[in-house]
Formats: structure tokens, C-alpha cells, sequence
């Protein structure tokens, strides 16, 4: 699991260097500080003191455009403070020449529906949008892949953003990938009809699977095959699993089962049972289970509770006693009632919160019962 995460954040960061070393052999670093560089980032209020310590060396390099580039975000619609926002954040992008901005325009403007929205983008995602020209090509064949199969443009434009890696490297390795993710998706009974959105889907909850070596999906579906789930439960897992299926392994997947196993003890079938409900079981390691299952089983929860709503466990331990302890105070019990009531996301709480407090202040109507008359 960790050789897996750690090779994760080596190919998330692999563009890192190339942008760097492209930016670096287009300016010449010198050892004082570029003083129109300077002077242009303080009249558009930009924090000088915090570029100076995260990325100094920004400041000695020359050429720069930094009026260039606030005029091209100021022409896109971006106020005074979202330029010095991001000019603060990714000060890198005054180091692009108006030829590489322009460029980079042009391709994001080919799958954004408008400035605002381009603004908003790189206002979140700066090193997404000020990525060295070396790259364009690549940009432009992935984008016409992406397009080629009918991809919604917002999706297309979310990977670009989350995962601009996905898109600098060949376009052959993305193809790879997405042919993976469709055989298996065929291969488990998945209708054709629906591939498109199915695939839309994953990508969009869960970007960076495109960076993932094919084999690591096909070794892991084939160990949940192994362990018994059929191919229309292997669908679900795939597609619960929101991509992350890829940041799986067989040996940590196997340690994790045989401790949910061995604490709820349940059988094979069971076990399978309790997953299809809460795949969080497949992926957090034995120490965070465990915590969780003593949190749960200390609040007075019984582990017929538990495995009647396994996705109690996808909750911190922190979270279910701040919402046990609202709860006991509005008089519910939740030793003996159901845990639906503290499950889910944060607004779910909060309206079913909602509705055990107004179901206390607002008695039911007794139609039977005799009305009060005046004396």
C-alpha cells in the first residue's frame, strides 16, 4: 500500500520538475533580485513577503512578465485581489511569456464555456493553467481523445485541472488506461449503452486513476474475484469504489479482510455482504478499523448494529461521538434505535437531526381523542 501511494506521488509530481526545469532554461537566474519583477508584484498588492519565502527564486529570474500576465487574467475578468491571489500562490506564472499564455488560453478555451469559469479555474488550480509550453502538444492530442469519446466538457475540464499530469504526458498512456477501465467494465456485465456516463463518472470522482499502470486494476479485480464476489458484485465494488479500486493491493486488501472478519465474525458470504454495503472496508488499514470498531462498540453499539449499517465505519471515531452526544441530547438513544440516524455526510445529519427535533416538539394528532371544549 505504501510502494503504491508513494509511486502515486511521484508521478503527481512528476510535472513539477519539467515545469521548473522549462522555466529555468527560458530565464537566466540572477543573484540579486529582479527589481521590475519586484516592484510590478507590489503594485498589484501581491504578498511579496510570502513569495519571497515560499519561492524566492522566482524573483531573481529574468525575463518575466508579470504585467502580461495580470493583464491577460484582468482581460479574463478577474479582479484585483484574485490576481494577487494568484500571482501570490503560483508566483512561477510571471515566467511565462505572453506566447505561452496565449496559447494556454486558446486550449482551455476550448473545452471551458467562459472566462468566469476559466478564472475560477486557475484561481484554484494556477500550476494547471501556467504549465510549460513543452507540454502543449501533448495537451492538445489528450483533449482530442477525451472529446473523441463523447466526454462531457466539464469533465474534460476537471482533469485538466485535478490532474494536469494526465494531460502533459503521451496521449497513448491515457488510452491505455481508459481501454483498461472499459474491457473490465464490459468484461463484468457493464451495459454499453451506459459505458459513457459510467466512465464519466469514475473519472470525475477520482482523476488521477489515470495515472495508475493498468495491471494494478486487473491484479485487483482478479483478487476480488478470488475471494468469492461475482461478476455483477465486482461491477458495484468498481463503481462504489469511485476509482479508487486502483489505490488498492492484494496484501494490504487481504490483511484488512481478515481483520473485519476475525472482529465481527462473520463468514466468507458475510463478509462479502458487509463490503458491497461499505468498501471503506477494503481500504483503511487494520489500525483505523480498529479504532473505529472500539469507538462504535464503546458508545454502547452492538455489532449487530454495525453490520446492519457497516457504513457507520466510513464515519471518524471524532465525528460519531460529536453526533452521539447531540443526539442523547435530544433524548435518542442510538444503543437501541437505528444508526441511519448518524450516518451519512454532515448535512444528512443535520436534517435528520432536524427531524428527531421537530418530531419532539410536535406530538402526533390523536383523532379519537376528545376535544377540548370551553368550560
Amino acid at each position: 500500500m505504501l510502494r503504491l501511494i508513494a509511486t502515486s506521488l511521484c508521478l503527481r509530481c512528476q510535472h513539477v520538475p519539467l515545469l521548473l526545469s522549462n522555466l529555468r532554461a527560458c530565464s537566466t537566474l540572477d543573484s540579486v533580485e529582479n527589481q521590475q519583477t519586484v516592484e510590478a508584484l507590489y503594485e498589484l498588492s501581491v504578498d511579496i513577503q510570502k513569495v519571497r519565502k515560499l519561492k524566492g527564486w522566482v524573483l531573481h529570474q529574468s525575463p518575466a512578465y508579470t504585467k502580461e500576465v495580470a493583464s491577460l487574467l484582468r482581460d479574463m475578468g478577474a479582479s484585483a485581489p484574485i490576481i494577487a491571489h494568484i500571482l501570490a500562490v503560483h508566483p512561477e506564472a510571471v515566467l511565462c511569456n505572453p506566447e505561452q499564455l496565449q496559447a494556454q488560453q486558446d486550449l482551455w478555451m476550448s473545452v471551458c464555456p467562459n472566462h468566469r469559469e476559466l478564472i475560477g479555474i486557475i484561481e484554484k488550480f494556477p500550476a494547471s493553467f501556467f504549465s510549460a509550453s513543452s507540454h502543449l502538444e501533448n495537451q492538445q492530442k489528450n483533449i482530442a481523445y477525451f472529446q473523441s469519446l463523447n466526454l462531457n466538457k466539464r469533465i474534460i475540464t476537471k482533469l485538466m485541472a485535478s490532474a494536469p499530469q494526465s494531460f502533459s504526458r503521451p496521449v497513448e498512456q491515457n488510452q491505455l488506461m481508459v481501454c483498461t477501465l472499459q474491457q473490465a467494465y464490459t468484461e463484468l456485465g457493464g451495459d454499453e449503452a451506459n459505458m459513457r456516463i459510467w466512465l464519466q463518472k469514475l473519472l470525475s470522482q477520482n482523476p488521477f486513476v489515470l495515472l495508475k499502470p493498468p495491471e494494478v486494476l486487473r491484479q485487483n479485480l482478479l483478487f476480488l474475484k478470488d475471494r468469492g464476489f461475482t461478476t455483477s458484485e465486482l461491477l458495484r465494488l468498481l463503481s462504489k469504489l469511485r476509482g479508487f479500486v486502483t489505490e488498492l493491493n492484494p496484501d494490504s486488501m487481504c490483511r484488512t479482510l481478515a481483520f473485519s472478519q476475525e472482529t465481527i465474525g462473520c463468514s466468507d458470504a458475510e463478509l462479502r455482504e458487509i463490503i458491497l454495503k461499505c468498501p471503506a472496508l477494503l481500504y483503511h488499514p487494520e489500525s483505523t478499523l480498529a479504532e473505529r470498531f472500539e469507538g462504535l462498540l464503546s458508545a454502547g453499539i452492538s455489532m449487530s448494529q454495525i453490520i446492519q449499517t457497516p457504513t457507520v465505519l466510513e464515519l471518524t471515531t471524532q465525528i460519531v461521538n460529536y453526533r452521539i452526544h447531540h443526539l442523547k441530547s435530544r433524548g435518542y438513544d442510538v444503543s437501541t434505535g437505528s444508526l441511519d440516524v448518524i450516518n451519512g455526510t454532515k448535512k444528512d445529519f443535520e436534517m435528520n437531526f432536524g427531524k428527531l427535533q421537530l418530531r419532539r416538539e410536535r406530538p402526533l394528532f390523536n383523532p379519537v381523542a376528545p376535544l377540548k371544549g370551553d368550560d
